[in-house]
């Protein structure tokens, strides 16, 4: 058992549903296009608000930064004149000049408490250590080891690290009247200004330093919660401190401005305030447009698919009854109105050219069974109906235990009234013809009908059983009297003949087509005996059996490439060498071995099935000539035409279109025709001829001197080669008429610039003849029967061969056979 087909996913379940329903597609593109849009304006939208949050946030970083310095120099303003007021006091200036060591620490502890700083010395001239508030001096280390860059570079607050605490440091001369030393004050910056920075400007801030450039930084003071702070810790080494950048912390993403509090060139742990603004904070105004913004795209797409939905539905359901329309008129129901007219939209156009397609349809079908069932030329049942009304009145007679029967009747020589009279007198015969019949036949159920062209046939229905043979034969006889009448038309008076089949059910057939066909067979026999109505007999099927045997065996034998293509060669007779070969057909039967072509060839002119065979022969010849170019061989292979052939009008560009498929020149090939093909029909052969010419194949007149007009025509026609008939040419050595008559020939041929070939040279001393009286190639047995074309290569091959020896030995005469 093979295994269950894998049941579709959702999304080709969703793409088989859409395929199937142009509403679901229309809803689709609808929603589709608006989610694209909104969609696109959604990342537009928050594109723009990051680009512009982030511009916002870098400027005020900006703002905090100064902010910042400000808060730092106003920081030192205060330690400055704080420092400048001790400086100026008398009595600290007299315990400095005395040298009181002990009053003077006693007043810069007292003076810094009350101005808040949390250091105060008093150095010499050379930034030595005279005096301090502190225990511990050497904490100042630090400071004293800058004193000489921060005097030069006045850099006034400038953020020293002592004890691994940020500090921030003024240095004010001391004058007696000369400088005598210099007063140091120095405050902490502590969480206090980073705790003003916060408030007053929303930033947090970060102080961090370092004690060498490639040392890690180390956080001394934050803003931020104690999550963050931790975060931060991690992430440290990654934050940027030469440029803005963003680091993202629990509580958010936050963007970062770096602020140096030490100068880079100046030797000594380095101090930097890290500004921070959170990004989500910024943009959290624009958050609630985004909001909306999703909000009415929810509700627009309610809207667009409510919208589409009702949209697709006005477009589909008309659409969809129009298509219910459609379908009953391909189930052939013209009658009912299709709806939907009122509309005055691109729908209502498309009901409006519906509707209209079914009125004209209706009355295109009405005129086809019009045509299907009835001629148009007589107003008579045709072919169809008239089959039908057989079928009909067998089963009703078979009912009933009655017989039925078929008179068919075909007009003679009605093709010469065409010719001599025209098609339009024709017509007017046939229509006189119909109400003769109807006149003359019949009884209530009997039909007169036309079959197709100048053929009737009457149905005799419900007849006696022990009387249908003998009531048939009256009729046929009624009506063959009823022809003997002339008939005038347009005064023109016409002797009218017909030929009368008869055939009767059930004696004769057992089926409609059957007894139809029967009685053309009695019809066609009728025209041959010439003797009046002829009853079907089954011994005239005998012949008509082995026809459509025959023409269904040749059908066979194309369709399944039992023919065979045969060369005969054609040589030069003033040298030998091989010039060309006649392209004869071969039918290779299965049962029956190599069928001659008189048993197959006739037939197939008869019934027009030569046309077939000529296009196959052409077509095989065509795909020779270019096998034996390629060998080498620059032969002209000739093809002959029969009398069907000229009469197609469309043989040249089949030939054309056959030139082309397979690539060869049409002067490769010679046509060859006989004189009898030419008389059939003069005017139309020699237009199919000079068409041929034309496309550059050369003509040829075979069998010459059979026919009856040749030399009125010869002048005429586009002809390039005549070939003399066998007859003349097989016995020429023996019969000097003969003889003569080939002279004749090839004379007036040379005169005409014509090419001379003989064919039925069967032996030598022919051969030598034709070369003495100047002929110009000759074929036949003497050289080489008609070869597969398989063989004509290696056969040229050995020709070539045998001649070139013989030119060795210098024999002048082939006096051997050839072959």
């Amino acid at each position: 058992m093979s295994a269950p087909s894998p049941r579709p996913g959702p999304i080709a379940r969703v793409r088989r549903w859409l395929r199937k329903s142009l509403s679901a597609r229309i809803v689709f593109v609808f929603l589709g296009l608006l989610l694209v849009v909104q969609g696109l304006s959604f990342l537009a939208i928050r594109a723009s608000i990051d680009h512009n949050a982030r511009a916002a946030i870098a400027g005020d970083l900006e703002v905090g930064e100064r902010l910042l310095r400000r808060l730092l120099l106003q920081n030192a303003a205060k330690l400055t004149e704080g420092a400048t007021l001790l400086a100026a006091d008398y009595g600290f200036r007299s315990a400095v000049t005395s040298g009181d060591e002990a009053t003077i620490g006693s007043v810069l502890g007292n003076h810094g408490e009350r101005i808040g700083a949390s250091v105060a010395a008093l150095l010499d001239t050379d930034f030595k250590l005279r005096a301090s508030a502190q225990a511990d001096a050497r904490s100042l280390q630090p400071v004293l080891n800058r004193l000489g860059q921060l005097h030069d570079r006045k850099a006034a607050g400038d953020v020293v690290m002592v004890d691994n605490r940020p500090f921030q440091f003024v240095l004010v001369p001391l004058r007696a009247p000369v400088t005598v030393g210099w007063v140091l004050m120095g405050f902490p910056v502590d969480q206090r200004l980073v705790d003003e920075m916060l408030g007053y400007s929303s930033l947090h801030v970060i102080l961090e330093a370092r004690p060498t450039p490639q040392a890690p930084w180390t956080l001394l003071l934050s803003t931020l919660p104690q999550e963050s702070r931790s975060a931060f810790l991690r992430l440290e080494q990654g934050v940027d401190r030469d440029q803005s950048g963003s680091v993202v912390l629990p509580s958010g993403e936050y963007q970062t401005r770096a602020v140096p509090l030490t100068e880079g060139d100046v030797p000594g742990p380095a101090v930097s305030a890290l500004l921070m603004l959170s990004v989500d904070e910024a943009v959290a105004p624009f958050r609630q447009l985004q909001l909306g913004l999703a909000a009415l795209t929810v509700l627009g797409v309610l809207v667009f698919g409510i919208g589409s939905v009702l949209t697709a539905r006005r477009v589909t359901t008309p659409l969809r009854r129009l298509a219910a329309a459609a379908e009953r008129l391909g189930a052939g129901d013209y009658a009912t109105p299709l709806g939907g007219q009122h509309r005055t939209d691109e729908v209502g156009d498309l009901a409006h050219a519906f509707e209209r397609m079914r009125i004209n349809v209706a009355g295109q079908q009405e005129e086809i069974l019009k045509l299907a069932y009835w001629d148009s030329l007589t107003g008579l049942p045709n072919r169809v109906q008239f089959r039908n009304a057989v079928v009909e009145a067998m089963v009703q007679a078979q009912a009933d235990r009655r017989s039925i029967a078929v008179v068919m009747l075909d007009l003679d020589r009605f093709k010469h009234v065409n010719d001599v009279l025209g098609y339009r007198f024709g017509d007017l015969m046939l229509k006189g013809v119909a109400e003769r019949l109807s006149q003359q036949a019949v009884r209530n159920g009997d039909l007169v009908a036309r079959l197709g062209g100048d053929e009737f046939a009457v149905l005799l229905a419900d007849l006696e059983p022990n009387d249908d043979l003998a009531h048939t034969r009256s009729v046929a006889q009624r009506l063959h009297a009823a022809f003997a009448d002339v008939m005038t038309l347009e005064d023109h008076t016409v002797d009218m003949n017909a030929s009368f089949g008869m055939a009767v059910w059930p004696h004769h057939a057992q089926d409609a087509d059957g007894l139809l066909n029967r009685a053309e067979v009695a019809m066609y026999q009728s025209k041959r005996r010439n003797d009046g109505p002829v009853l079907y007999d089954p011994a005239f099927d005998a012949a008509s059996s082995q026809t459509l045997t025959l023409l269904g065996e040749l059908r066979h034998a194309v369709d399944h490439r039992e023919l065979r293509l045969y060369l005969q060669p054609k040589l030069a007779l003033d040298t030998g060498h091989v010039v060309g070969a006649e392209a004869l057909l071969r039918w290779e039967h299965p049962r029956r071995g190599l069928v001659p072509p008189m048993e197959f060839i006739p037939f197939a002119e008869q019934t027009g099935f030569i046309r077939t065979l000529t296009l196959w022969v052409f077509e095989e010849a065509a795909r020779m000539w270019r096998v034996l170019n390629e060998a080498g061989l620059r032969i002209t292979i000739s093809v002959n035409l029969s009398t069907r052939d000229l009469l197609d009008v469309e043989l040249p560009q089949k030939f054309e279109a056959l030139l082309v498929k397979h690539i060869v020149p049409a002067e490769g090939f010679c046509l060859e025709i006989t004189e009898s093909s030419i008389m059939d029909d003069p005017q139309r052969a020699m237009s199919t001829l000079e068409r041929l010419s034309g496309l550059g194949f050369r003509l040829s007149i075979d069998d010459f001197g059979t026919g009856y007009s040749s030399l009125a025509y010869l002048k005429r026609l586009p002809v390039d080669e005549i070939k003399i008939d066998r007859s003349f040419v097989m016995s020429m050595e023996k019969d000097p008429n003969d003889a003569r008559i080939v002279r004749s020939t090839i004379d007036l041929a040379h005169g005409l610039g014509l090419t001379v070939v003989a064919e039925g040279v069967e032996n030598a001393q022919v051969w030598q003849l034709l070369r003495e009286q100047a002929c110009d190639e000759a074929q036949g047995f003497h050289m080489s029967r008609p070869l597969p074309s398989s063989e004509f290569i290696s056969w040229s091959t050995g020709w070539t061969t045998r001649l070139s020896a013989m030119k060795l030995k210098g024999e002048s005469r082939m006096n051997v056979t050839l072959h």
